[in-house]
């Protein structure tokens, strides 16, 4: 078993927060982990992006190399684009529609995803309407794992566990706010793979 991800999006958009509930998913089930993150302009809306390898065996670098990622998950839509040449031909691209215009000229990708879907698997979901919709507008990001769950070789029990262990801290209503996110973006990409 092995799942190469590339997760990226815009600083503030919960990257990072994916990142350690899957990696804390792994590590419950001792599967081996590597990350790569870059998250410097993260504070002024910069692009983040993390590389995460997951495997029932060791894993000897951090960094996905291009074309052999098995998933692209991204919360904002054109920064799924941006690492399209990491994806394998054979992977798939989850993208939060909700677009961040950090520039003036944020371009139209209708089209571009219209010509994509031709050629990936791809599912666009609204995570910042569904995140509204289940009480908690700040866990999109979980929307979003969740959406992308079914193409992550790892269990939903146990990536709701790794949510726990991530958000328990907080109390237990974000815990429970955030496994209902996460179950709502899953129901979501089950409707659309169908």
């Amino acid at each position: 078993m092995k799942t190469d991800i590339i997760l990226a999006g815009v600083g503030g958009q919960g990257i990072l927060s994916i990142a350690a509930t899957l990696g804390a998913a792994a590590l419950n089930e001792n599967l081996h982990l590597k990350q790569a993150e870059t998250h410097g302009m993260s504070q002024r809306g910069g692009a983040v992006v993390s590389h995460l390898r997951i495997a029932d065996f060791p894993i000897w670098s951090d960094l996905i190399p291009f074309g052999s990622a098995d998933l692209i998950l991204s919360v904002e839509p054109m920064e799924s684009l941006r690492y399209l040449p990491y994806l394998s031909s054979s992977g798939s691209l989850v993208t939060n529609t909700t677009e961040f215009k950090n520039i003036t000229n944020y371009p139209k990708l209708e089209k571009t995803f219209q010509l994509l879907s031709s050629k990936l698997k791809i599912i666009k979901i609204d995570a910042d309407k569904i995140a509204h919709e289940v009480g908690n507008p700040r866990a999109s990001n979980m929307v979003m794992l969740g959406a992308a769950s079914s193409f992550i070789d790892i269990d939903d029990e146990i990536i709701l566990k790794g949510i726990e262990t991530i958000f328990k801290s907080k109390g237990d209503k974000i815990v429970k706010l955030n496994i209902a996110a996460f179950e709502a973006g899953r129901e979501f990409s089950s409707i659309q793979k169908k």
